[in-house]
C-alpha cells in the first residue's frame, strides 16, 4: 500500500486540487469585489458612484478626501454616529449580561426545558425581522416606548442575545465542571465562584459574544425604521435616507469606515479564538 499512493496521486488529482483551489478564489473574489469597489469610489473628487476617467488614468486630482470630512461636518452624520455608538454600546451591555446568564444556567443538566427555554431564546435569529419589527411596534405603543432610545436599547439587546449565548455555550463546552464544585467546597459562595472561577474560563466566549451583539446593534436597520423617531436615528437608517432622498458620496466615505470597523472585529475575534484554543491546550496539558 505505501507503493501503491504515489501511483494514486496521479497529475490528475492534482490538477483537480489546484482547479479547486481556483474555483474558491474565484468565488470569493466575486463575493468581495462589490464591497472593494467601494473603497476607491469614496475618494472620488466628483459627486458620482462611478469611476471617473481622471480616476481611471490614477490622476491625483480626480482623488479627494472632502466626502470623509463631510461626514464630520455634518450634523445628522455625527448624531447618526453618536446614536449608533450609544446605543450599541447599551445593547451590549445588557445583551452580553443576560446571554452569559442565560448560557451558564442552560449549561446545567438540571435545567428543567432547557430545550424549550433555548429555542425561545434563539428565536431572535430564527424569526425574520420584519415580524419582529412589527410585533415590537404594537408592542411599544402600549408603553409610549416607540421613539425612544430605550426602547430601541431594549430591542437591539433581544437580538444580541442569542449570540452571546451561542458563543458562551461553546465556551462552557470545555468547561470542567469540578472546578465550580472545588471552589464551592472551600467555603466560596456560588457568586463567587462564578465571578472568580467561571468568567475568567469563558471570558474569550463572553468577549466574542459581546462583539457580535454590538455588531447586530450597529448593522441593525429594520428595527430603527420602525421604532426610532428623529432623534434616534443612526448609521444604517441615515444611509437608507440618504440613498432614497439625496444620492452622495459621503455615503460610500461612511461604508468604507465599516468595512473598516469589521476588519477590526474580525481580526479581534480571531485573536480571541487563538487564545481560547491556547488556553483550552494548557488546560488539557494540566489534566493530563
Amino acid at each position: 500500500m505505501e507503493h501503491a499512493y504515489p501511483a494514486y496521486y496521479t497529475w490528475r488529482h492534482k490538477l483537480a486540487a489546484y482547479a479547486l483551489k481556483l474555483t474558491a478564489w474565484a468565488v470569493l473574489f466575486f463575493l468581495m469585489l462589490p464591497i472593494l469597489v467601494i473603497i476607491p469610489l469614496s475618494f472620488n473628487a466628483e459627486p458620482f458612484f462611478s469611476f471617473t476617467p481622471g480616476m481611471l488614468q490614477l490622476d491625483p486630482e480626480a482623488y479627494s478626501l472632502k466626502w470623509y470630512q463631510a461626514i464630520f461636518n455634518s450634523q445628522n452624520w455625527m448624531l447618526a454616529i453618536r446614536n449608533s455608538f450609544f446605543i450599541g454600546m447599551c445593547a451590549t451591555v445588557i445583551a452580553t449580561t443576560l446571554g452569559t446568564v442565560a448560557a451558564v444556567g442552560l449549561a446545567s443538566e438540571h435545567m428543567p426545558c432547557r430545550r424549550l427555554i433555548t429555542a425561545l431564546l434563539l428565536s431572535p435569529m430564527i424569526v425574520p425581522l420584519i415580524i419582529v419589527a412589527a410585533g415590537m411596534f404594537f408592542f411599544y405603543t402600549r408603553f409610549n416606548l416607540v421613539g425612544s432610545f430605550a426602547g430601541i436599547i431594549i430591542a437591539h439587546a433581544a437580538l444580541g442575545v442569542p449570540f452571546v449565548i451561542i458563543t458562551v455555550t461553546a465556551t462552557l463546552s470545555g468547561f470542567d465542571r469540578s472546578l465550580y464544585q472545588a471552589g464551592l467546597s472551600l467555603g466560596a459562595s456560588p457568586l463567587q465562584v462564578f465571578r472568580d472561577v467561571v468568567i475568567p474560563l469563558i471570558r474569550p466566549g463572553v468577549i466574542s459574544g459581546a462583539l457580535f451583539a454590538f455588531v447586530t446593534s450597529f448593522d441593525e436597520i429594520v428595527l430603527v425604521l420602525f421604532l426610532a423617531g428623529p432623534e434616534q436615528g443612526t448609521i444604517p437608517r441615515q444611509m437608507f435616507a440618504g440613498l432614497r432622498e439625496q444620492i452622495n458620496p459621503t455615503i460610500l466615505a461612511v461604508a468604507t469606515l465599516l468595512i473598516i470597523i469589521s476588519i477590526l472585529f474580525l481580526a479581534t475575534l480571531e485573536l480571541l479564538r487563538r487564545r481560547s484554543e491556547k488556553i483550552r491546550q494548557g488546560g488539557d496539558t494540566l489534566l493530563s
